[in-house]
């Protein structure tokens, strides 16, 4: 988040500025400017500088000396406008929910922020205790079944702006494989990012971002099992994308890919 680009066309104190408001999460009751600093990696003097600013503009609100800054109402009308522009989040919404309930998993939505993967969209299965991750969480591209759906989709120039190493490249390559066989992706277990988290993705393609997001189903290993995956959980998260891509009239994401 912290590197310059030597990009002429490149503003780097803009990336800076955005970055900050990148910084903050769902589950944040405020950030300080040290808190800032360390999720960021830009020093706390430029951090000063950039929350005043964004203060000023109304991205973040401040009630004062020793407070903590949130997002502001320019921030939270900027989400709801890019919200509301994204029309297949609630179209999926109910199907979602009930395959979280059925599964008795976390579903999401996952999306591609540069080599990591965002958390969008969450639905949590009512009345069971399993794994919780908020929107705005980001995980790794490698070693997550929804960074293997996405990179499985990706056409070869998207694909090499990663500069991508031989170990991503058999990533994708295994992604791409076990759509054509199956139509959803686990991660094979050696690359797996986090022993604590099972799960399995199907690539959904998003005109709204020119490319797929994943949508994932994950769990506790004990309680999602790879079995549980192939046999269950993964057949019943492709059906309902292959609904999504009916309803909505799109494509399958892997019959795009360049």
């Amino acid at each position: 988040m912290t590197e310059q680009s030597s990009d002429r066309k490149f503003a780097n104190t803009l990336a800076r500025g955005l970055g900050v408001l990148r910084a903050f999460r769902a589950s944040d009751n405020g950030l300080t400017n040290a808190d800032i600093a360390d999720r960021t990696g830009i020093p706390k003097p430029t951090v000063t500088r950039l929350t005043y600013t964004l203060c000023e503009l109304g991205y973040l609100s401040h009630g004062g000396r020793n407070d903590r800054f949130r997002l502001g109402p320019a921030a939270v009308a900027l989400g709801s406008v890019a919200s509301l522009s994204i029309s297949f989040v609630e179209l999926a919404s109910e199907a979602m929910q009930k395959l979280a309930d059925d599964t008795g998993t976390l579903a999401l939505i996952a999306v591609r922020d540069g080599d990591r993967m965002l958390l969008a969209r969450t639905w949590r299965p009512q009345g069971m205790a399993t794994i919780w991750l908020e929107p705005g969480h980001r995980i790794p591209i490698f070693g997550s079944s929804s960074g293997m759906a996405v990179l499985a989709t990706l056409g070869d120039e998207r694909f090499a702006a990663l500069e991508p190493v031989a170990a991503l490249s058999q990533f994708r390559q295994e992604g791409y494989d076990q759509l054509l066989g199956q139509g959803f992706v686990l991660a094979p277990p050696p690359t797996r990012y986090a022993r604590t988290v099972n799960a399995v993705s199907v690539p959904y393609y998003a005109s709204e971002f020119g490319e797929a997001v994943a949508f994932t189903c994950g769990a506790l290993p004990q309680d999602l099992p790879d079995a549980r995956m192939i046999d269950e959980v993964g057949p019943a998260l492709r059906d309902t994308v292959r609904a999504l891509e009916q309803q909505t009239g799109t494509a399958p994401a892997l019959a795009r890919r360049g």
